[in-house]
C-alpha cells in the first residue's frame, strides 16, 4: 500500500510540476531548473519536493511581477 501511496505523490508532483511550468510560459516566465528534486524520491517511501531552481535577475523580475499582480 505505501509503494501505491508514494507512486501517487511522485504523479501527482510530477503533475504539479508541468502545471507550473505552463503557468509560468503563459506568462513568459522560464524557469530552465523546474523539477521534481530527485533526492525526495530516492528513498524507500518517497515524499517529492520541487525544485524551483535559479534564474536570472530579469526572470526573477517578471516572476516578483507576476505575483504581485495576483495578490492584488
Amino acid at each position: 500500500m505505501a509503494k501505491k501511496h508514494s507512486a501517487l505523490c511522485v504523479e501527482e508532483a510530477d503533475d504539479v510540476v508541468e502545471k507550473l511550468r505552463e503557468a509560468l510560459g503563459k506568462s513568459g516566465i522560464v524557469l530552465p531548473s523546474l523539477r521534481i528534486d530527485l533526492a525526495s524520491i530516492a528513498r524507500e517511501n518517497p515524499c517529492p519536493h520541487v525544485e524551483l531552481g535559479g534564474c536570472s535577475v530579469e526572470v526573477a523580475r517578471k516572476l516578483a511581477a507576476v505575483l504581485v499582480g495576483a495578490v492584488r
